[in-house]
């Protein structure tokens, strides 16, 4: 008797470590998630005034438009939309630093950095370890600043503020290093020159 009481005993433990951790714990964290935090929770999907989903904050995409800020270069493509195959993957290329082909990759966007009057930065040649990374330094931020104000007919003084305004800091104030976001960037940019055209179309 003493054995199959221990059975159901562990039985009823494993029942209810299981209703525990695989429903209780997660509807909890999903109902504070949701709660205190449906942005983030969400994916931190940004939508445009058409209430159009553009892409998420946490992922970078590419800009190719000179009115449009530069993103770090990645090896991995992410797209969105209903219309895209889903490719939001992360990776880095895994190409040795003596790889020709990671070489002339360096050299060619260095190159064509040059061509623009851009400063090469480290984080506008090199990729990052997940190939997603949103965000670009102040520096590198700055470097595109008379090129987009000249593709966006806009003075450059209209447009450092909000490279302030999307710079995240450090996390924890410790570490890393502050970052500014394009896609808010850009998006903020569109949204500026949506707004301007509107009041000259109301004069």
């Amino acid at each position: 008797m003493s054995i199959i009481r221990e059975i159901i005993r562990s039985i009823l433990v494993t029942i209810v470590l299981w209703l525990l951790t695989a429903i209780v714990y997660p509807l909890v964290i999903l109902g504070v998630g949701q709660g205190l935090f449906p942005l983030e929770a969400n994916g931190s999907i940004m939508r445009n005034i058409n209430d159009q989903a553009i892409g998420s904050s946490l992922i970078g995409q590419v800009f190719t438009s000179d009115k449009y800020f530069h993103g770090r270069p990645s090896t991995v493509r992410y797209s969105q939309g209903k219309k895209a195959k889903p490719t939001g993957i992360s990776g880095a290329s895994n190409l040795a630093p003596s790889n020709p082909e990671l070489l002339n990759r360096i050299i060619e966007q260095a190159n064509q950095l040059q061509e623009e009057n851009i400063q090469p930065t480290a984080d506008l040649i090199y990729t990052s370890g997940s190939g997603l990374d949103p965000h670009i330094s102040l520096k590198a931020a700055r470097e595109q600043v008379e090129r987009v104000a000249r593709a966006r007919n806009i003075k450059e003084d209209d447009i450092l503020p909000k490279i302030n305004k999307y710079t995240d800091g450090r996390f924890l104030w410790i570490f890393g290093e502050p970052g500014v976001n394009i896609l808010r960037l850009n998006y903020d940019l569109d949204l500026q020159e949506i707004l301007d055209q509107q009041k000259i179309n109301n004069q």
